[in-house]
């Protein structure tokens, strides 16, 4: 296909842009950061008129796309005020699914976030392991940007019944070099506890676009998109008990299970991380010594 990924010069998007390509897709980032080269143009994402223009047509660059994938985004909360956070994130998230519309364009992936779950989870989460089934519970500004994206990609599919929108809930990802502070997570459970210890590689991310891409179907629908293990050494059902004692935990936990339930994004993407830490951690040789 030919794929427009918006925010491909990002932590994500970089290994989505990668992936995309080993697959065989065209791909083309659109950005508003970037390199000069080839496949890359700078586009400001909140500019309706510039997000339009550069989805029909690029002079002899391209002539149209037959997907979105909407990554561009300030990523995460607290980077700048609250307001500028809203305004970026909604009205360029906006613009991208309108000129896409207006393209005729049919499939669109976009990176929802596991923070409409209601982390930091100050408040107990209803149970364990929590899952798409209840109702978003933003806690920030950032959030309530998510959760109105996927009210709006809900609105947008029920007027047209063809467009498929598939917004992935994305973990808090990481690449390989994060894995090395891994280990000091377990001196305090707390410090994790905020997104019930989970992550995603950045690769396995970049495995949801392209099973979204591949298998999508026309409607909306959000799906969590977790490593299948937590950032703790210690067991699942332990820190579950500890720190949510009051919480029903629904299934018997593996030894380090996710409890960011990937099992929609298993069953109806075809989602299955390749990727863990502790995989990381295993390969490294230890140095001998003279």
């Amino acid at each position: 296909m030919r794929i427009a990924v918006t925010g491909g010069s990002g932590k994500l998007g970089k290994s989505v842009v990668r992936r995309l390509r080993a697959d065989g897709h065209d791909v083309m980032n659109l950005d508003r950061v970037g390199q000069r080269e080839p496949g890359t143009v700078v586009v400001d994402l909140r500019n309706y008129g510039q997000v339009l223009d550069v989805i029909l047509g690029l002079d002899d660059r391209h002539q149209g796309f037959d997907a979105i994938v909407h990554l561009g985004a300030i990523p995460a909360p607290g980077l700048l005020p609250d307001a500028a956070t809203f305004e970026n994130n909604m009205l360029s998230t906006y613009n991208v699914f309108q000129a896409a519309r207006r393209a005729g364009i049919k499939k669109i992936v976009y990176a929802s976030s596991e923070t409409v779950l209601g982390l930091p989870f100050d408040v107990d989460p209803p149970y364990i392991p929590v899952d798409e089934e209840y109702p978003a519970r933003p806690e920030s500004t950032y959030s309530l940007v998510k959760h109105l994206e996927e009210r709006m990609a809900i609105e947008l599919t029920r007027w047209d019944p063809d467009l498929s929108i598939a917004g992935l809930r994305f973990s808090n990802v990481m690449d390989p070099e994060d894995y090395e502070e891994f280990p000091s997570f377990d001196a305090d459970a707390m410090l994790r506890k905020w997104n019930l210890w989970a992550y995603i590689d950045g690769r396995d991310g970049a495995q949801a676009v392209a099973r979204a891409l591949e298998n999508g179907k026309p409607g909306f629908e959000a799906f969590i998109i977790a490593a299948a293990d937590s950032v703790m050494g210690r067991s699942s059902a332990s820190l579950a008990a500890e720190v949510f004692p009051n919480v029903t935990v629904t299934k018997e936990l593996g030894e380090h299970e996710t409890m960011l339930s990937i099992d929609k994004a298993r069953r109806l993407l075809g989602f299955s991380p390749e990727h863990s830490w502790r995989d990381y951690h295993s390969n490294r040789t230890t140095p001998t010594e003279d």
